[in-house]
């Protein structure tokens, strides 16, 4: 009865427990079950509600080497996979968060309806999500900049996980082409590894830690400005002109302040959230474009994030100490690819499934009641042969108009749709229609199956 958003604790030290030697690596443990998920307004249906179906994979090598190798294999399955589905899935590079690893990728349905949002270039192939994804970095001349205002700077507040220290992010109020700009929350985060992005009231949790009676000259709140690259050069002149502390003025003696303008590795910081038209980090010419996004499956190269502290590890032969077990976990939202297909590929008609998933691959529907030569057309059509196995195939024998029949058939969405009418009745002519190819054509019952092969071909 417990509420399991993810289980790797759980899997490493059920490994841990039962694993004897290097020799029962490498191992692959797979589950299929429900996951949830804090949404504060679960909508969409399928599509981001608090419970959904998961496969998970969860996967064990003895060395580095052999979990990448793992983990393309993995990636390439799951590429396979979604081509199966004939979706326009992009595949991001992607942020492995609390996760742990430093590989990760996700697998991204675009649509306008989406919640996470995925950056491409439109020349070359580089792919990312919003968390990682960097712009072409544009080389300024101080000299030839506009004079900074203090007029021209926003600030985006935050705080960190242990409430002790408020993040001021100082960030152009407008782009090189005069748009008003946003912060981008991610960047924040790189600069200040502890910043809770999911706070909206930080200001007021902050000014209540401030004045408790917790602080006190050796034990100080803090308060650090995070200073975007472009407004780096005036910072420091402005500050007075700026509200760097919050209205209140209480306390401000039990405060160290401090500035970060770079990265770890010495980069200046780009606070802004990536624009549409941005230069492209990996090619020359490439321009980004933003895409909103449904996440239909996810890769973690794990390495030792877990089997490390949870005393997973082996002896491995001409050693004489024990190492970690290098560790991945893979999942797939088996219930939200059906909603995300189901939302991306619906008409004004119904849903539209492709072949590898729908119920069945065609509908036969006759326009009048069910006979004896309508069931053997029926069986024949799902039968195995010396051509190869049976159509996945059903008859609509239910005593309902033909219409009604029609608009069920469309409404379910099945890939194909074979209407035995008059024509077949005195020609043997069948009727093969594909919403999806927009295709209605008059088929001789003796060339059904080669016929049927090549549309399913293309679905």
């Amino acid at each position: 009865m417990m509420l399991s958003p993810t289980h790797e604790e759980e899997i490493t030290v059920l490994v841990a427990n039962t694993l004897k030697s290097y020799k029962d690596l490498p191992l692959r443990l797979y589950q299929t079950t429900r996951k949830y998920r804090d949404e504060m307004r679960p909508r969409h249906g399928l599509l981001r509600s608090r419970e959904f179906v998961m496969k998970d994979l969860y996967t064990f090598d003895t060395s580095f080497a052999a979990a990448i190798n793992t983990y393309r294999d993995v990636a390439e399955a799951y590429r396979a996979f979604f081509a199966e589905l004939k979706i326009p899935i992009l595949t991001a590079e992607a942020s492995s968060g609390d996760m742990g690893g430093d590989h990760s990728h996700e697998y991204h349905l675009p649509n306008p309806i989406g919640e996470d949002t995925v950056i491409t270039c439109d020349s070359c192939n580089y792919t990312a999500n919003d968390e990682v994804a960097r712009s072409r970095p544009t080389l300024h001349d101080r000299s030839s900049m506009p004079t900074i205002q203090a007029d021209d700077i926003r600030v985006w507040r935050g705080i960190t996980r242990d409430r002790k220290t408020l993040v001021n992010a100082w960030f152009p109020a407008r782009g090189s082409t005069g748009a008003e700009t946003e912060i981008n929350a991610h960047a924040v985060k790189e600069a200040v590894p502890d910043v809770d992005t999911s706070i909206n009231d930080a200001v007021q949790i902050w000014e209540g830690m401030l004045h408790s009676s917790l602080r006190t000259e050796t034990n100080k709140a803090e308060l650090v400005n995070v200073v975007d690259m472009r407004i780096k050069p005036a910072f420091s002149e402005l500050a007075k002109e700026l509200p760097i502390f919050p209205a209140t003025k209480q306390n401000m003696e039990l405060v160290l302040l401090s500035t970060i303008i770079a990265t770890h590795d010495g980069e200046d910081l780009n606070l802004l959230r990536l624009m549409e038209g941005d230069g492209c980090p990996r090619c020359e010419n490439g321009q980004l474009r933003v895409h909103r996004a449904l996440e239909l499956g996810h890769t973690f190269y794990l390495g030792a994030r877990y089997s490390d502290p949870l005393d997973l590890s082996i002896t491995l032969p001409n050693s004489k100490t024990s190492t970690p077990v290098e560790m991945g976990c893979y999942g797939i939202g088996v219930s939200r690819i059906f909603g995300a297909i189901a939302e991306h590929k619906a008409d004004n008609k119904g849903l539209q499934w492709p072949r590898a998933i729908a119920p069945f691959e065609i509908v036969v529907i006759p326009t009048s009641g069910v006979t004896a030569n309508i069931l053997d057309f029926h069986d024949k059509l799902t039968s195995q042969s010396a051509s190869g196995p049976g159509f996945d195939a059903v008859l609509d024998d239910r005593k309902e108009t033909f219409g009604w029949k029609m608009q069920d058939a469309d409404v379910t969405g099945y890939p194909i749709i074979v209407v035995l009418g008059k024509a077949w009745r005195e020609k043997q002519i069948c009727e093969v229609q594909c919403r999806s190819l927009s295709l209605k054509d008059n088929v001789a019952v003796k060339d059904i199956p080669t016929h049927l092969n090549g549309v399913l071909s293309r679905l």
